[in-house]
C-alpha cells in the first residue's frame, strides 16, 4: 500500500468533481431547456428526449413507492466509500483501475444529487433501431458503465509491468 496519497489511486480523485460537474451541467440544461418527454432527433438513431427515472439501471424498481430512492442513495455512497478506500490502496501507476473507480464514483454521485434533490435521475441519451429504444441514460450513466468495462479490461490485462513500476 502506498504511504503518500501522492503515489496511490488517490492522484486519480480529480475526474470524480469533474464527472459531476459535466453531468450535472448537462442535466440542468436540459431541464432549462426541455418539458418533459420532449425530444430532438439529432441522428437517425439518436435523440436528445427528456425522461424521468425514478428507479436504477433500466428503470429498475421505478413503481416502488419511495423507499428506492433512499436504497439507491445508501448504494451509492457506499459504494463510493469503498472505491475511495480501495484508490487509497492502488498504486499512482494503475492507471485503468484508478479511472475505473473515478469514473464509478463520479457517476454513482451524480446520479446521487439528482435523486437527493429531485426524487428521480434527469435522463436525455436516447439511442434507437427503428421503433426500440435503449432506455435513455445520462452522463453519469455513461461514467458508470466506462468504468465498469475499464474494470472488466483490467482483470484481463496483464498488469505485471504496472505492478512493478
Amino acid at each position: 500500500m502506498p504511504t503518500d496519497w501522492k503515489q496511490s489511486g488517490l492522484k486519480w480523485y480529480w475526474i470524480v468533481p469533474l464527472v459531476i460537474l459535466l453531468d450535472q451541467l448537462s442535466k440542468q440544461w436540459v431541464l432549462a431547456n426541455f418539458k418533459l418527454y420532449e425530444s430532438i432527433e439529432l441522428l437517425p438513431i439518436f435523440n436528445f428526449t427528456y425522461v424521468r427515472n425514478y428507479g436504477a439501471a433500466f428503470s429498475f424498481l421505478h413503481d416502488a413507492s419511495g423507499w428506492q430512492v433512499w436504497f439507491f442513495s445508501a448504494i451509492a455512497i457506499g459504494i463510493s466509500v469503498l472505491l475511495t478506500f480501495w484508490l487509497r490502496k492502488e498504486s499512482v501507476t494503475q492507471w485503468r483501475l484508478n479511472l475505473a473507480f473515478t469514473l464509478v464514483i463520479g457517476g454513482a454521485i451524480g446520479n446521487l444529487i439528482d435523486r437527493l434533490i429531485h426524487g428521480f435521475v434527469v435522463d436525455f441519451l436516447d439511442f434507437y433501431w427503428g421503433t426500440s429504444h435503449f432506455p435513455a441514460f445520462n452522463i453519469a450513466d455513461s461514467a458508470i458503465c466506462i468504468g465498469a468495462g475499464l474494470l472488466i479490461l483490467d482483470s484481463f490485462v496483464n498488469n505485471d509491468s504496472e505492478k512493478k513500476s
